[in-house]
């Protein structure tokens, strides 16, 4: 199923979403919608004045703009979970009218029933600012994370009698909960991936000890529906591909995979950054290393790259690199698109 509620209409849907596979829906369980699927500072970056950036704000064809990394899933149509609060939080809720207050609700109200965070990244913990208020919804992390939380001061604006903030064990199933304690039909199973500790969180001296740790300080999610049927696994963050992750994606239903830079020396090539992909806890979709590569094989039900940075020729349609990821049975996420599981 595919929303228009992003666009303007049928056809400039079908402009946007040319090349892209088809949804798979088999009307049970979840519905997922990528409200925003660019990497850290979205695209085009504000500072960026990189060729894509460029095409981008001048409405090239086959280079679409994308906020920053977000998901939004629900098991009932009314009450959504979202999977990482992003900046750009306020302006997805204005373009997704699943995730605004209904016309019938109270004068203060929302449908957006708990936020799970998968690391301490500002891209990913940013919006949860965004959401004061004093609006009831609960938060979801791992002790690592919430540690973060707890630490600043400025997330107090969230008062914790209000918004509950709960603590996720990795490898271990519960059901997401609202503020007070309803269920929202979602299954989670948090576990630890290959990352790195957030930016502001390096030790300066010694920044290589950050680099692909698996302390849980970056996570996955397996998220099902209470009432049965397929998982889908989000990781929006990786810095590696091991054989404990295979094992685990075996037979999911469908796969929201890290799919930042290209190659690994992305950022450098472009003469935007001196910082690798791996250098920034995230793997390169091309490559023997890679993920197209390191995840091959698999029985993966659909394939499909977010959290895609400004500098990443595959935001351009009509790239090399974009048929590549396509021909190795990959689409890439756009902001809007839907998955229903």
């Amino acid at each position: 199923m595919t929303s228009l509620g992003a666009y303007g209409g049928r056809e400039e849907l079908a402009a946007a979403t040319a090349g892209e596979g088809e949804l798979c829906s088999s009307g049970v369980g979840l519905r997922l919608k990528v409200i925003g699927s660019a990497a850290g500072g979205g695209f085009p970056q504000w500072n960026c004045n990189y060729r894509l950036s460029r095409a981008a704000r001048n409405g090239a064809a086959g280079v679409r703009p994308r906020l920053q990394s977000s998901l939004a899933v629900t098991a009932d149509g009314r009450g959504w979970v979202l999977f990482n609060a992003s900046p750009d939080i306020r302006e997805q809720i204005a373009r997704t009218a699943e995730l605004q207050p209904a016309p019938d609700a109270p004068l203060r109200s929302t449908p957006i029933r708990a936020v799970m965070l998968t690391n301490a990244d500002v891209d990913h913990v940013a919006g949860l600012l965004s959401l004061r208020e004093r609006q009831p919804f609960a938060i979801y992390a791992t002790e690592q994370v919430l540690q973060v939380l707890d630490a600043n001061p400025i997330f107090k604006v969230l008062d914790a009698a209000i918004v509950p903030r709960r603590r996720l064990d990795t490898d271990s199933e519960i059901e997401i909960l609202d503020a007070d304690g309803g269920g929202t039909g979602i299954v989670v199973e948090s576990f630890a991936v290959l990352g790195k500790v957030a930016l502001y969180m390096e030790d300066a001296a010694r920044p290589e000890n950050d680099l692909r740790s698996d302390r849980g300080n970056t996570v996955g999610v397996r998220i099902a529906g209470r009432r049965g049927g397929g998982s889908v696994f989000y990781i929006p963050g990786c810095a590696g591909v091991d054989a404990a992750l295979r094992d685990r994606l075996r037979n999911a239903a469908c796969l929201l995979f890290d799919g930042t830079v290209y190659t690994d020396d992305e950022m450098v090539a472009a003469g935007v950054g001196q910082k690798t992909g791996a250098r920034m806890g995230h793997l390169a979709m091309s490559g023997e290393a890679g993920s197209i590569a390191g995840l091959a094989g698999l029985e993966i039900g659909r394939r499909i790259f977010v959290h895609i940075n400004n500098t990443n020729p595959v935001l351009d349609q009509n790239s090399a690199e974009y048929a590549a990821v396509r021909a190795a049975g990959w689409e890439i996420a756009w902001d809007g698109m839907e998955v229903e599981i």
